[in-house]
């Protein structure tokens, strides 16, 4: 099942268990068991410090426990966990076998103080990007604190509980038996729900800090590439996000970032937040900007109060607040959003297997999606707007060519029927004719572009008519000493190698802006924040 080279680089890892690893399976006779058994032989032939054994102990078959033996140590997946959740099955292995995580201590230690009994599950599909972040982050918090148990569910693999717990995209966690969150969460968010104190110690400290020479806010491209700029001129800089990667961690595969052939966008999230801390940047996650103070003189302090009830200062800021999925805005929307209504469909499309489907949007996004939804569902119907498609050629020739595939131009989808637990259908006016019509449907799939994360910035800084932020060749706003760019601002492509470098820019403006409102040299600041590099 596992291939030459990934079986290479699982080798070499699996070098750094320190203590052995039972892989405990619980197995039937079906053709996922058998699966599973040959996956597990295969990782156990790697280390001599795993071995598989088998018990049939489990309510659900196929699964596997990663045990530290003589422990109480353990983590389960069930399902074979191949696909995105490969390697949050080598890491499972890898912490259960005394290799410590990368985790900052302070983070490790809430987890270890967390009280009471906690009993997560986390039901996942192999192909989707946001499910690994949840797992493995309540997969590492079952090893640090015995008190925490998880398992790791296949949806495709239990049908039978996703159909029973009316499970509808994924990432979908329950805590005790109840639903706790769904889509994607770091482990700082889920630590935050489960530990509030912890939260209002962070905002205490986040509002003690002193004022920055540049503040970026956001923690995507734009803004992870305005931070390292920042700080290679040798100035304070912080950068505070609600999720660092943005938009990114929701791309599924990202083929045109020039010199990289292929990634995906967690990879790239996950670098760009390495490249960040191998600088002196000061990086606070969960923290969203809710209103910006500009300075009141040149040179003067900016303020940026976040949702947490802290806030912070900054000589020049630079917004990079990118842009979220853009929604309908019609009734059932917000209803059955995650009960059949989804923006992702390679995370939520296996759970819609056999199922008729619709795509809203016929652009790039909308056509693709449909494409990958059509070799899973029943059926895929794609509801366009305009007259036309707008998608590639090419894209819309694959489309035309799929059988189960039929698209619906001058539409507009009015409104989203359920029963109250999962969507049933929606209704589209047919725009030619103003007749409506109804289609009978077990999901939505939501394809029509980006909203810029600008609400909090109306009545501070210039906006277009489509809120996003008005910049220069510079990324200067309309406010002295505020900077923008990347997916919030009015350029006119919204790519990750054009956010980069709008993110540059602003960072190299931010500073030339620092240097003309500084102090001269003789009274610039005797820790040398502001030495020119």
């Amino acid at each position: 099942m596992l291939d030459d080279a990934i079986t290479s680089q699982l080798r070499t890892h699996f070098q750094n268990i320190r203590q052995p690893v039972e892989l405990v399976a619980s197995l039937d006779d079906s053709d996922t068991s058998r699966q599973l058994a040959t996956f597990l032989d295969e990782i156990a032939a790697l280390s001599d410090k795993i071995t598989v054994v088998r018990r049939d102990d489990d309510e659900r078959r196929p699964s596997v426990a990663i045990v530290r033996a003589g422990t109480d140590v353990r983590v389960r997946f069930a399902g074979v966990p191949l696909g995105h959740e490969l390697t949050s099955f080598v890491l499972a292995v890898l912490w259960v076998g005394g290799h410590p995580p990368k985790v900052e201590p302070e983070v490790i230690e809430r987890i270890r103080r967390l009280e009471g009994e906690y009993s997560f599950e986390t039901y996942y599909s192999i192909s989707c990007q946001n499910c690994p972040d949840v797992v493995q982050a309540l997969n590492l918090m079952s090893v640090v604190n015995p008190r925490i148990r998880h398992v790791a569910i296949d949806g495709a693999a239990h049908r039978d509980e996703v159909e029973q717990r009316q499970v509808m995209a994924v990432p979908s966690v329950f805590l005790d038996g109840e639903p706790f969150e769904q889509g994607r969460m770091s482990l700082e968010e889920i630590l935050a729900k489960l530990d509030t104190s912890g939260a209002e110690r962070a905002a205490a400290e986040i509002d003690a800090k002193d004022p920055f020479d540049v503040l970026v806010v956001g923690g995507g491209p734009a803004g992870a590439a305005a931070a390292i700029y920042a700080a290679r001129k040798g100035i304070r800089t912080g950068v505070v996000a609600e999720r660092f990667g943005g938009q990114v961690l929701d791309t599924m595969a990202i083929e045109n970032f020039i010199s990289v052939p292929r990634t995906e966008g967690p990879k790239l999230a996950a670098a760009l937040e390495e490249h960040v801390r191998d600088y002196e940047v000061d990086v606070m996650k969960l923290q969203r900007a809710t209103r910006l103070v500009p300075a009141t003189e040149p040179g003067g302090l900016a303020t940026v109060e976040l949702a947490s009830g802290a806030s912070l200062q900054a000589r020049a800021v630079v917004l990079a607040t990118g842009a979220r999925w853009r929604q309908m805005g019609v009734p059932g929307e917000a209803e059955y959003r995650n009960k059949g209504v989804t923006y992702c469909p390679h995370c939520d499309g296996p759970l819609f297997k056999g199922k008729r489907v619709a795509v809203i949007g016929g652009g790039n996004s909308g056509v693709e999606a449909a494409i990958d939804l059509a070799g899973v569902v029943a059926h895929v119907t794609v509801i366009e707007f305009e007259d036309r498609l707008r998608a590639d050629g090419v894209l819309q020739r694959k489309l035309h060519s799929l059988p189960n595939v039929d698209v619906l131009l001058s539409a507009r989808t009015t409104e989203v029927h359920g029963d109250g637990r999962t969507v049933t259908g929606l209704t589209y006016e047919d725009r030619a004719t103003g007749e409506l019509h109804r289609l009978d449907l077990d999901g939505v799939f939501v394809q029509i572009g980006l909203l810029p994360n600008t609400d909090w910035l109306e009545g501070t800084v210039a906006l277009t008519p489509r809120k996003e932020i008005v910049v220069d060749a510079h990324g200067r706003t309309s406010v002295p000493g505020v900077f923008a760019a990347g997916d919030c601002t009015d350029v006119p492509y919204k790519q990750i190698v054009i956010a980069m470098g709008a993110g540059a820019t602003a960072a190299l403006s931010a500073f030339e802006h620092l240097v003309r409102t500084s102090a001269p040299p003789a009274e610039a600041r005797a820790d040398g924040a502001m030495a020119v590099a």
